[in-house]
């Protein structure tokens, strides 16, 4: 069979959550035994996707060695290098990337995200030169901004850096203007949906490897719980799995949960069939080990649905201070992936529905959630993941705690952090900008009184 031809099924197998159909036609010749650079290039994106970081990165080298060049594929192999913590070579790879013609904002992200800039060794001019010649209207405008921003923090130039992540946030305010609308709109759909029969489990566990959820709103310490736990000798860090969604959306014959459609077929759907399709396609993710961990930050929206299908699973919740929760967000570059997260309005009424939601998963399935406090877990590592193990089935092992010692491959904003000893800078860092947050401290407080009061 033709290269291209097992690629465009590859396509089509991923698209529908048919993650173990896709990755047999991915080991299958032609394409698995091709040497061609294109095939490789393609089967490390493959890889990427499927969270085989450490793969794709050889497939990445396999291809350059073999000719393939350009800015594109630089950039590819940079953000490999960052993710499987090879970070001086990365920020070799990225800056060739920024400075090609036109420059790529990704590449000038993910550089920033690297290390922190310092007077003597930053790369500002190669950001002024690289806004100056991307359109107005481009991606890559708002993606430099953001790296600009972080560049102008690191370097304590307070005023600059709000300034660029000011403008930067309102161009892609712009391209999601609904989207925050739409999904406040789903969660009170989903709540009301979702009574105590809804979440109640169908049928009993059974005796494969079983998984652990982590979820929370992004940027809330997802990432540490999963350096941590995924530690454990029983445990294999798998990611951020899309798995379960596609599972769901499936039964549900819907493109998109947010959906009317979605919510409105809840009621009807075979969550047995649901759980038993979401383990078909990612029990190979856990290598030999009790537990695989599916750490997609925004199933908590589907931690009922998970909860009735999965009897099995385990669903650990981040709680982080809603200040730098929102502030973390507000500085995040998410593309177009979080549309809320580009507005204050928006992000506090966000932030809001996470609340409502998550209280409601508690009340209508008791003791199904541990939330694991963000500050507990820095402060008090050892405690709180004894805490978290003993909820997971785990006995409780020496040095879970120690992420720089975990060698795994990390693909998340937090890549570079996350290989650091754990450390509090991340506390109060909205402070800086004080005056300039007003609006959200406010909507957040009046959401707490809202709450408070019943309303």
């Amino acid at each position: 069979m033709d290269p291209g031809v097992l690629c465009a099924v590859v396509e089509a197998l991923l698209r529908v959550g048919e993650v173990a159909l896709a990755r047999e036609c991915l080991a299958r010749p032609p394409l698995a035994d091709s040497d061609e650079p294109r095939w490789l290039l393609k089967l490390a994106d493959y890889r990427q996707r499927l969270d085989e970081n450490a793969e794709a990165l050889r497939l990445i080298e396999s291809a350059i060695a073999r000719g393939a060049t350009g800015a594109e594929v630089r950039f590819h192999h940079g953000v490999q290098l960052y993710f499987n913590g090879c970070l001086g070579e990365a920020e070799a790879e990225l800056e060739a990337s920024l400075r090609a013609d036109p420059p790529s904002g990704r590449a000038a992200l993910a550089l920033s995200r690297l290390r922190r800039q310092s007077p003597e060794d930053n790369h500002l001019d190669l950001l002024a030169e690289g806004l100056g010649q991307v359109p107005h209207g481009a991606m890559d405008k708002p993606a430099l901004l953001f790296a600009q921003y972080k560049v102008f923090e690191d370097l304590g130039r307070n005023e600059d850096a709000w300034r660029a992540l000011e403008l930067g946030n309102a161009l892609m305010h712009a391209r999601n203007p609904r989207e925050a609308a739409v999904q406040r709109a789903f969660l009170a759909r989903l709540i009301e949906a979702c009574g105590e029969d809804a979440v109640k489990p169908r049928s009993e566990p059974d005796d494969g490897p079983q998984p652990i959820f982590i979820v929370g709103m992004p940027r809330s310490g997802t990432t540490v719980l999963e350096r941590m736990l995924g530690n454990h000798s029983q445990v294999r860090s798998a990611g951020e799995l899309v798995d379960f969604e596609l599972q769901v959306r499936r039964a549900a014959d819907t493109r998109r949960i947010h959906a009317e459609t979605f919510t409105g077929r809840i009621a009807d759907l075979d969550l047995d069939e649901v759980g038993r399709c979401y383990l078909a396609q990612t029990r190979w993710r856990a290598r030999g080990r009790r537990f695989f961990i599916d750490k997609q930050p925004p199933n908590w929206m589907l931690a009922g649905l998970i909860h009735a299908a999965l009897p099995g699973a385990r669903i650990l919740h981040l709680v982080r201070d809603p200040m730098d929760v929102c502030f973390s967000n507000w500085r995040a570059f998410f593309g177009d992936t979080y549309g809320y997260s580009y507005d204050m309005a928006d992000l506090a009424a966000h932030h809001d529905s996470y609340r409502r939601t998550m209280a409601h998963w508690h009340k209508v399935m008791p003791g199904a959630v541990l939330d694991v406090p963000y500050e507990r877990l820095v402060r008090e590592p050892d405690a709180t993941m004894r805490e978290v193990s003993a909820f997971c089935g785990l006995d409780w092992e020496l040095g879970c705690t120690d992420m720089s010692g975990n060698a795994e491959p990390v693909a998340t904003l937090s890549a570079a952090q996350v290989r650091e000893p754990l450390h509090s800078r991340a506390f109060g860092e909205w402070q800086r900008y004080v005056v300039h947050l007003a609006p959200l401290r406010e909507a957040l407080r009046r959401n707490q009184v809202s709450e408070a009061s019943g309303s």
